[in-house]
């Protein structure tokens, strides 16, 4: 299949699921509005789903290990549910010591990611883009080191905000590609009508 053609196909799909699309991207970014508004409730409910997979996924572990018949991997399994089982409920009894600690690893990784951009910027030195790249990555520095500066008291919103606007950034990207989607129908619309005549004409 060409490359054409997949674009085509994706084209017309999108028009005839746009609406749908639009409805979701609205309700995602409805949603992480509210996340940004209320971080501290994102970030504990966030937590609380976490300790509940966690719970589920132990569940699932120890249904495993004793439906399977003759499996030398059953104790392993068993020992597994054991681990997930209380790791969530830990994660239920004490939503917040969670959001603690996954502060932590969110200003660990904007440091990580900070030093990384800035060597790879200063390496880069003269090539196109290098100079965003390196702000970027001081940026990236002083945002982890701002986050640990204020421990524990980000961890009351640091989570909920950032999970708020990965939501509000995701819905609005897929409102623009229904929006693409319904130009693209609007236009199939106008070229089957038979008498239509392109504008200009």
């Amino acid at each position: 299949m060409s490359e054409e053609t997949t674009v085509t196909d994706n084209g017309q799909s999108l028009a005839t699921s746009w609406r749908s699309l639009a409805i979701v991207g609205v309700l995602t970014a409805l949603f992480g509005v509210l996340a940004i508004v209320f971080p501290f409730v994102t970030g504990v409910s966030f937590s609380v789903l976490l300790g509940v997979l966690l719970v589920a996924g132990g569940f699932v572990h120890v249904a495993h290990a004793f439906t399977a018949q003759d499996w030398k991997g059953r104790l392993w399994q068993v020992l597994l549910a054991g681990l997930y089982g209380v790791a969530g409920i830990a994660l239920l009894v004490n939503p917040l010591f969670t959001l603690a600690t996954l502060t932590l690893i969110l200003a660990a990784f904007f440091f990580a990611d900070g030093i990384i951009e800035t060597i790879m910027g200063l390496r880069l030195r003269g090539e196109d883009g290098w100079a965003w790249l390196l702000a970027s990555g001081v940026l990236s520095i002083v945002v982890g080191a701002a986050i640990w500066i204020g421990w524990p008291s980000t961890a009351l919103w640091v989570v909920g905000l950032l999970f708020g606007i990965n939501l509000l950034s995701t819905g609005l990207s897929m409102l623009v590609l229904a929006m693409g989607g319904r130009n693209h129908a609007r236009g199939t619309e106008d070229v089957s009508q038979p008498g239509t005549k392109p504008r200009g004409a």
